[in-house]
């Protein structure tokens, strides 16, 4: 099988033990991820070939995060080394009715200063199916943005299929640039293109009607098809345009489901109750790489990619730390209707 593509920051993260405040902690769990890098994780752990492309600084902690990846079956043979450091977030895990914090420290790291140029994407697209990038890449900085429009339009060159998480994250826009300067023409060049009802609205100003997700309770998919199908009007070399569905009743309970429209049919996958979220970050994340699975092994069954995609996420919340490490098996299990959480022995 080819290979699938992706790039971005892979970031270390500190998180205060247990649910503590940054203010009560005297210690941190450390951990590595970042949305590309979730990505990889999960299609490797899947067992499919996948090639992380990144910016690591020259140092013992660039060299941390790079047997990270490593350890967990990423080829990294297209990785470049440079800039000053490592970035960093730390995250608050927030409860019930507190919500997770975030705090970014990720200035002069190795992909926020990266310039076009410095990969060669003839290079890395040989051999490679797919490409996936997200919204957090281009918001770094300019040269992140230039990279990231170099590697789309060298794998529309190439044939190879292009997707995108928008990912919109307002604390990093710090450059002087807008998200609806930058990213309509990254998003030219997609062919399936996921994103959240934030997403839709703070790059391109599109939003459903009549949906307000800060009441909590299940979201309705059918209030998402106008956003879908404008996207599809807007970008018209996608062919799939996704939506995750998050009904947030606290932070430690959330409905989730998705929908995907392939510009005739609105497919609607099954809604998970997840009571006892162990740890939301990379939730996204894992329901991109659950598509991509799902769309390259189910390639005429659109209906069952988006349910394989939204039950890989359902478990990535009972998993704590930044990827998800749910096997295809424990995934299919869920499709299945299996969420009884037996011992298995």
């Amino acid at each position: 099988m080819k290979k699938i593509v992706t790039f971005g920051e892979i970031m270390l993260r500190l998180t205060p033990p247990g649910k503590l405040r940054f203010s009560q902690a005297n210690s941190f769990d450390v951990i590595y991820g970042g949305g590309e890098s979730n990505v990889a994780v999960s299609l490797a752990n899947y067992g499919l070939p996948v090639e992380f492309v990144t910016r690591l600084p020259q140092n013992d902690m660039g060299d941390c995060a790079y047997m990270e990846m490593r350890k967990r079956g990423v080829g990294l043979n297209h990785v470049v080394r440079g800039g000053e450091r490592l970035g960093i977030y730390f995250l608050e895990i927030g409860a019930v009715s507190r919500g997770s914090k975030v705090v970014y420290d990720r200035a002069h790291s190795g992909m926020s200063t990266i310039e076009a140029g410095m990969i060669i994407w003839e290079e890395v697209f040989q051999d490679a199916q797919w490409f996936h990038w997200t919204g957090i890449t281009p918001a770094l900085s300019q040269g992140a943005a230039d990279a990231c429009l170099e590697a789309i339009q060298t794998a529309n060159r190439m044939g190879v299929t292009v997707s995108t998480d928008l990912n919109y994250r307002k604390k990093l826009w710090k450059y002087g640039k807008e998200p609806g300067e930058v990213m309509p023409a990254l998003v030219e060049g997609c062919d399936i293109i996921l994103g959240n009802e934030e997403d839709a609205e703070k790059h391109f100003g599109l939003h459903p009607e009549h949906v307000d997700v800060t009441q909590g309770g299940s979201v309705e998919g059918k209030a998402y098809l106008s956003v879908l199908k404008q996207l599809m009007q807007r970008f018209p070399r996608a062919k799939k345009v996704i939506t995750t569905l998050r009904g947030s009743i606290s932070a430690s309970h959330n409905s989730w489901s998705g929908v995907l429209y392939d510009g005739e049919t609105l497919f609607e996958a099954p809604t998970y109750q997840i009571t006892h979220i162990v740890d939301r970050v990379g939730g996204g994340d894992s329901f991109m790489a659950g598509l991509i699975y799902g769309l390259l092994t189910y390639p005429e069954d659109d209906q069952k990619a988006l349910n394989y995609a939204v039950a890989a996420s359902c478990l990535k919340h009972t998993i704590y730390g930044d990827a998800n490490l749910s096997t295809v098996e424990e995934v299919e299990k869920l499709m299945s209707g299996d969420a009884s959480g037996r011992v298995s022995r």
